[in-house]
């Protein structure tokens, strides 16, 4: 995928940072945007102003769908400027940054054990219950069929082969997809859970500035859509800011700390809804291994994860009902561009 970090629920592979490069649409679209706009300020009814928005971003989706990010990312900031256009769009709130206590962390409600340490239950027993079927399986077919030294032994290198070649060639991205597919269909809470995970990832990163790229919800869908076993569920971003500042080996920290906090985003909104995170490992020792990567020291490092968690569950507590809405249209497929029109209607304007 070209310029985006994917954040992924379940993914354990290190994102790859590319660049983009702007074609000749790029200014056909400023055209585009200046004319809606000018028609725009010469009305004065909300209706024109809403009539707007909507044209500007379905023509998000158009770019979007079509690769370019660049595009479609001067669409977004040129109707942040209009006046009835995108308020929420890097409007949010923040919290000073310095370095912050656990007990203050505590004195918010945050129990950072419990949201920095994900692990997956559900999908984890549903592996135990399938390897308990496999192996039960496997004993009835030795009594049934008699199955001799030899015959045990071609099965027993079989299975270690396939198991091999999933986890060498695809990262495990096989047996990932099947329990990701199994977890969406016997457990109504997972599913859930993953809804919520991402919703969480998008509407943070929305409200810092950061513009959603697309979304997936399930391993299956992220396959169908990808045609890879390396891929998995999770958020992708407008991202081209931040890689070119990783390749010329500068990060400004206004950008490390938008990225730090669309990392959490994820496990901090299961905090909120669950009271712990299952999913979102992998968001984490993304994170790690990206302040590891610039040099971090282990104390600067612990300020910056803290800050970025209080930043980010205030952030997620103040607009809730935004957030609800919004998983709600990414459960229902709904385009990038829809699911920020959900974001602008519902969004606490006092206090973004």
């Amino acid at each position: 995928m070209n310029g985006v970090v994917l954040l992924s629920t379940y993914n354990t592979t290190w994102p790859q940072f590319t660049f983009i490069c702007p074609n000749s649409r790029y200014n056909n679209n400023l055209t585009v945007v200046k004319s809606l706009a000018s028609s725009s300020s010469s009305s004065e009814t909300s209706g024109s102003s809403d009539e707007l928005k909507k044209v500007l971003l379905e023509q998000v989706d158009k770019e979007l769908s079509k690769g370019d990010d660049r595009a479609a990312l001067s669409l977004v900031k040129d109707l942040q400027s209009k006046p009835g256009g995108l308020r929420a769009f890097g409007a949010a709130q923040q919290v000073p940054q310095r370095l912050y206590t656990l007990n203050e962390l505590k004195l918010n409600g945050i129990e950072t054990a419990s949201l920095l340490s994900p692990k997956d239950n559900t999908l984890g027993a549903i592996e135990r219950n399938i390897l308990i079927a496999a192996l039960l399986g496997f004993i009835s077919a030795w009594v049934a069929f008699d199955f001799g030294p030899e015959e045990l032994l071609y099965i027993s290198l079989g299975v270690f082969f396939i198991w091999t070649l999933d986890s060498v060639a695809f990262a495990g991205g096989f047996s990932s997809l099947v329990l990701d597919t199994i977890g969406h269909n016997v457990s109504q809470k997972y599913h859930n859970r993953v809804i919520q995970h991402e919703a969480g990832h998008f509407l943070i990163a929305y409200l810092l500035g950061i513009l959603p790229k697309g979304y997936t919800l399930s391993s299956l869908e992220a396959f169908q859509r990808e045609g890879s076993l390396n891929v998995q569920a999770g958020t992708v971003f407008v991202d081209f800011e931040f890689t070119e500042q990783i390749s010329a080996g500068r990060v400004t920290a206004t950008m490390l700390n938008k990225f730090s906090c669309i990392a959490l985003a994820g496990v901090a909104t299961e905090y909120l809804l669950y009271g712990y995170a299952e999913g979102g490992l992998a968001d984490v020792n993304t994170l790690d291994g990206l302040l590891s990567s610039l040099g971090f020291t282990q104390k600067k490092a612990d300020s910056q994860v803290r800050w970025a968690v209080l930043n980010t569950i205030l952030i997620l507590r103040r607009h809730e009902q935004a957030r609800t809405l919004l998983a709600k249209a990414m459960s229902e497929g709904k385009s990038v561009g829809s699911c920020i029109d959900v974001i602008e209607k519902n969004i606490d304007e006092t206090n973004i």
